[in-house]
């Protein structure tokens, strides 16, 4: 093999400049298309404010959200009384009600509070006159205005010992802790202290200058507080709100309510084994299981119910929609259908179809069916009609016409030509199409859900409504992922099948 000097291969292009060299024009095209992206990304970049969006971004805010896709707060509410304090927990605490966690702890003594004694109707010994009098006498008097004679009541009230709660001593994370006694707060994080005067129903003082991680945006407002990732504490003149951050999804297998929970694995395992019933009408495996079902902070079995709503949503809506539209893309194909007028009206159907995007579609269905799967099928239904009847009439407008010649050639008749020289070509594609639609209409019959139209995606929106239960939304997120990678790998293995049946063998 001879191998070129460079002075061979200059000569080369100095004879045929026609063949190496671009022309002026395509030189200028290229500069043109670069500069023409550059000033498009500048311009996307002042038109969308991008710099001023990114600046202004709470992204503090956004790793919190983040974070509560996997953790959980536990609220406990320091409330102050007259000498004393309480600590109540919200209804749907992750601990109940009546939580008594470690981190928690209470010193209580003898404290004298002035409790009101129900009111006591006064003696009835009025005048026979007030009878018929309007306003009614006492001890042959007229009663004092806003009083009726036998039913005036006077209220007491009565001084009594009890044991309350004093002290309480509250940590958050390593090295943070809250300490609060009557009238006074005092905040640890790290080295720092931060001590607070509570005058009661009125003011919010802090002791000195607020350190780094407190903020009171008004003289005498509360004061927020901030550990990181451990949690938070609003300190108001009548309360202490505390969020306490941990890591996991509390109470998923059993809620407060189920006797199995605060059990660990051992002993949950015992109850089940043991004959001994914890409900005489059921064993302890159907009670287990029932409360798993009816978590009431989880609600499983509505969850799984409304996931299986939008995998059959998919499935029929995509099932109904290629039926229909497998005979009208053989009348809007031109080389099946030798009739324009016919070839336009069935493809400006298919536009009209699927110009209207799926969640507008849905929109229209929920207000005509009412919320609920119906809606949601109809809407997957309507779109992909219009989509699959584009895509298949252009796979019949590219099929090779000399299948069709051979089974022509033989006498068969039109419906036979169509039957075995056209249909065999395009079955697979057509096949394969409505698979992968099938599990991309997973993920879009989540969006629709969310309008009312039926399944999960209603159930992920009242979650992420509350924007307090962002790990219920992580779930419903978890369990979609897995549908539709399950419905992916499916569909991808049929398709080669169907497309190349030898290699998936």
């Amino acid at each position: 093999m001879t191998t070129l000097s460079p002075a061979d291969l200059d000569a080369i292009v100095e004879r045929n400049p026609e063949i190496f060299a671009q022309s002026y024009r395509k030189r200028l095209t290229g500069w043109a298309v670069g500069l023409g992206l550059v000033f498009y990304l500048i311009f996307a970049w002042w038109f969308f404010s991008i710099g001023a969006v990114f600046g202004g971004g709470n992204w503090s805010m956004a790793g919190t959200y983040l974070a509560d896709w996997v953790t959980y707060e536990v609220r406990p509410d320091v409330e102050f009384g007259d000498g004393y304090i309480d600590i109540t927990y919200p209804r749907f605490d992750p601990i109940g009600e009546k939580g008594n966690p470690a981190w928690v702890k209470r010193q209580t003594a003898m404290v004298e509070r002035t409790v009101s004694q129900p009111a006591a109707s006064a003696s009835p010994d009025a005048g026979a006159g007030s009878a018929g009098s309007f306003m009614g006498t006492v001890g042959g008097q007229p009663a004092p205005t806003g009083q009726s004679g036998p039913q005036a009541s006077v209220a007491t009230t009565e001084t009594v010992r009890e044991e309350e709660i004093v002290l309480a001593t509250i940590e958050i994370g390593r090295g943070n802790a809250i300490d609060v006694v009557p009238g006074v707060v005092t905040v640890t994080r790290g080295s720092e202290t931060l001590i607070v005067d509570i005058v009661r129903g009125e003011s919010v003082v802090a002791r000195g200058p607020l350190p780094a991680w407190a903020e009171q945006k008004t003289p005498g407002e509360k004061i927020i507080v901030r550990f990181g990732f451990s949690g938070r504490a609003e300190i108001e003149n009548d309360e202490i709100k505390i969020r306490h951050r941990f890591w996991g999804w509390a109470n998923f297998v059993f809620d407060t309510n189920s006797p199995f929970w605060g059990k660990s694995a051992g002993e949950v395992v015992s109850l089940l084994a043991s004959d001994q019933r914890i409900d005489p009408q059921r064993s302890n495996l159907s009670l287990a299981w029932n409360n798993i079902l009816y978590n009431a902070e989880w609600q499983h079995l509505d969850v799984w119910t409304k996931l299986l709503q939008t995998i059959v949503m998919a499935f029929v809506g995509t099932v109904f929609a290629s039926i229909l539209a497998f005979p009208l893309a053989f009348a809007a194909a031109r080389n099946i259908t030798r009739n324009r007028p016919v070839n336009q009206l069935a493809k400006r159907l298919f536009d009209f179809l699927r110009s209207v995007d799926m969640l507008i579609w849905a929109l229209f269905f929920t207000r005509a069916f009412g919320p609920g799967p119906l809606a949601g099928i109809s809407a997957i239904f309507f779109t992909d009609t219009g989509t699959f009847g584009k895509l298949y009439s252009e796979a019949l407008e590219n099929i090779d016409d000399k299948q069709r010649e051979g089974i022509r050639s033989v006498g068969a008749s039109p419906a036979l030509v169509q039957r075995f020289g056209v249909v065999p070509q395009v079955l697979p594609i057509f096949i394969s199409q409505s698979l992968y639609f099938w599990e991309s209409n997973t993920r879009s019959a989540t969006i629709i859900g969310a309008v009312g139209a039926g399944g999960i995606g209603l159930k992920l929106w009242e979650a992420m409504r509350t924007n307090s239960d962002w790990e219920n939304v992580a779930y419903m997120v978890l369990l979609i992922l897995i549908v539709v990678f399950v419905f992916d790998n499916i569909s991808n293995q049929l398709r080669k099948r169907l497309i190349n049946p030898q290699s998936a063998e």
